[in-house]
């Protein structure tokens, strides 16, 4: 897309004046699907136009991630079961991270799934996506859920041919942390759930100010897509922005009170 989001101009802006904000983004509808399947390295995003070559270049780069990379930067006893276990992460992007679970599920010693989920995270492959942890009425989930750097190889590693909607939640964060990377004052971005069952997908805290985002993939979002924005803005009051559901139609509409819903690809 060669761009970043305008997370900035709606921190920026009066909670008025975000549908504005949106419009004013002359930007082409695109198909997130489309956008995933190519993800962000630029050979496969910008020099290949099918999925066949896509699917050998990514081949390619696992290998050599896993086969010169990786032993550079910890002795990997076995490569089959590193595979194994990116593709048990790869397939459940935008869950908690139990790594006792992980662990069973790929058969490997829960301090061997400790070490290499660190050395894939150390690598920038693994994303961990901290929790919003302030909280005053309500006990809060403080494991991390889990993404992938690129969505492209996310597909790739898990064997999946289609995308689904933890991918675009993949997208939406990916283009936080490209935006939170270079402000000098450096946002957090976080997620926040409840033992209830409470989630919001994506927590922008900015010094005091918060703003909540779910990721839908429905051209339609409905007003109960914003039912837990709005629980989490009656949880923190003052401190917190609108809230934003982003979702792939072309609507930008108030969804409820104090929740904006808008088109994924006029906000990233």
């Amino acid at each position: 897309m060669g761009r970043g989001g305008i997370w900035q101009e709606l921190l920026d802006a009066k909670d008025d004046e975000w549908p504005d904000v949106v419009a004013a983004q002359r930007i082409a509808p695109e198909d997130w699907r489309a956008l995933a399947r190519r993800g962000g390295y630029p050979v496969p995003a910008l020099e290949l136009h099918s999925d066949d070559s896509r699917t050998t270049w990514f081949a390619g780069y696992a290998q050599t991630y896993l086969e010169r990379d990786l032993r550079d930067l910890s002795a990997v006893t076995s490569l089959p079961d590193l595979r194994r276990l990116m593709r048990a992460v790869c397939l459940r992007l935008g869950q908690l991270l139990n790594q006792t679970e992980l662990g069973r599920d790929v058969a490997l010693p829960q301090p061997t799934v400790h070490r290499w989920l660190n050395l894939l995270e150390t690598s920038y492959q693994l994303v961990r996506l901290p929790a919003y942890a302030v909280n005053r009425t309500k006990r809060v989930i403080k494991t991390p859920k889990v993404y992938w750097a690129d969505t492209g190889l996310a597909l790739h590693l898990a064997g999946l041919g289609e995308p689904a909607g933890a991918h675009l939640e993949n997208l939406v964060l990916n283009d936080l942390l490209a935006w939170r990377d270079v402000r000098l004052n450096r946002p957090e971005v976080l997620y926040w759930r409840t033992a209830t069952g409470e989630e919001v997908d994506f927590v922008i805290e900015a010094g005091r100010t918060l703003l909540p985002i779910e990721v839908k993939a429905t051209a339609r979002p409905r007003v109960d897509d914003a039912k837990h924005l709005r629980v989490f803005r009656e949880e923190y009051g003052r401190r917190c922005r609108p809230g934003l559901v982003l979702h792939t139609g072309d609507a930008t509409e108030w969804l409820a009170p104090g929740v904006l819903a808008a088109p994924w690809w006029k906000v990233l």
